[in-house]
């Protein structure tokens, strides 16, 4: 391509993507869920979210060059179609990732509060050990916390992994971080069907900020209609945006496929789409991601008499996600929809544990391997 100004369609949500991309050319919003083939005709670059389907009812006809999600998961992208059309592609693995270990850590400390246990005598299990699972895998162990891994890829060629059987009857606390896949050798759709489902051990929390249809949401239900003893933390969804009401209603904790929903995060993402454009184009890489991410509202605190729980709510309290979503489930099934995109759409600032200094006087030890700055 040469150096003409190129005309851009991005999501609305994604931030700073203006400002960002400016130096390429003209940039056009769109909502992500109503990006249409007729939006593309005279497009050079698209960028989306994992809510936009880019297949080949989407590109055809148009002159898109290339395309970039601010993701890390690509299941809602054709890769092969895009390669077939000459098309350059870029997600964004890890950009979000230290948000959704954040998600997992509140609702670890939250769930120890409600249930009175402490989080350091339960083993964790992570199912899927990536960008986010391995981030989670280091923090948990930096706490001191047991934990098991599960990652058949991974696997192959290294050591320190257990089978999936293995991991459901020791662990007591799973959390499902794998991407969506439907073909082997390893698929995840319905990874945790109904015959592994009634493995789970007595008093099990099973926590998924992956993709929805890592579990069969009908056979959780009906597992959790009949075991009282089993926790189950959600934020992501089978049918999203459409929420099971009985499902929720089982659930200790709801979110609307926030996890990884940080500012932080999101900004990450636009700027490493901006980065791979660059490279593609083959132009110099002008900005910084620190000239886009603002000083957090609340930079420093001295601890005092806060908890560690109390510390992490004051960055992110994920009974406000569990409220907010609790509120729409009921709605009907269109209402419910929309207001489940205007949940994500209208989401507040959330900054991430690394923008937060703490002049600890207890706990320095927790609040550090947590990830928040010590003082």
């Amino acid at each position: 391509m040469n150096k003409k100004p190129l005309k851009i369609l991005a999501d609305e949500n994604m931030p700073q993507v203006c400002e960002i991309f400016s130096e390429f050319g003209e940039v056009v919003l769109r909502s992500g869920r109503e990006i249409s083939a007729q939006d593309l005709v005279d497009v050079d670059v698209l960028l989306v979210r994992s809510i936009t389907q880019v297949n080949q009812a989407l590109i055809a006809g148009s002159a898109v060059k290339f395309v970039g999600t601010a993701t890390i998961g690509t299941d809602h992208v054709d890769q092969p179609m895009l390669q077939k059309k000459g098309v350059g592609f870029s997600n964004a693995p890890g950009c979000n990732a230290d948000a959704v270990v954040e998600y997992v850590l509140s609702a670890i400390f939250l769930l120890a509060e409600q249930q009175g246990f402490d989080p350091a005598e339960r083993t964790y299990g992570i199912v899927g050990v990536g960008n986010v699972g391995g981030r989670l895998q280091r923090r948990l162990q930096a706490l001191g916390f047991n934990v098991l891994l599960n990652d058949p890829p991974r696997a192959l060629n290294e050591a320190g992994f257990v089978e999936l059987d293995e991991l459901v009857e020791k662990a007591d606390f799973i959390c499902l971080h794998t991407p969506l896949t439907r073909y082997e050798p390893f698929p995840t759709h319905h990874l945790f069907n109904s015959s592994l489902l009634q493995k789970l051990k007595a008093n099990t929390v099973l926590l998924n900020a992956g993709r929805g249809p890592v579990i069969d949401n009908e056979a959780l239900l009906d597992l959790g209609q009949k075991r009282a003893d089993l926790t189950f933390v959600l934020d992501v969804w089978e049918f999203e945006p459409v929420v099971n009401p009985e499902l929720a209603a089982r659930c200790a904790l709801v979110s609307p496929h926030i996890a990884g929903y940080s500012l932080d995060g999101k900004i990450r993402g636009t700027y490493m789409l901006y980065q791979a454009l660059a490279e593609y184009l083959k132009y110099p890489v002008t900005k910084r991601l620190e000239d886009f991410l603002p000083v957090a509202e609340l930079s420093e605190i001295k601890q005092d008499e806060l908890s560690v729980l109390d510390i992490m709510r004051l960055v992110y309290d994920p009974r406000r996600d569990d409220r907010d979503l609790r509120e729409i489930v009921t709605f009907p099934l269109e209402e419910q929809k929309l207001a489940f995109d205007q949940l994500r759409k209208n989401y507040p600032v959330r900054r991430e544990f690394a923008s937060l200094a703490v002049r600890a006087s207890s706990d320095s030890e927790i609040v550090s391997a947590l990830g928040f700055q010590i003082e």
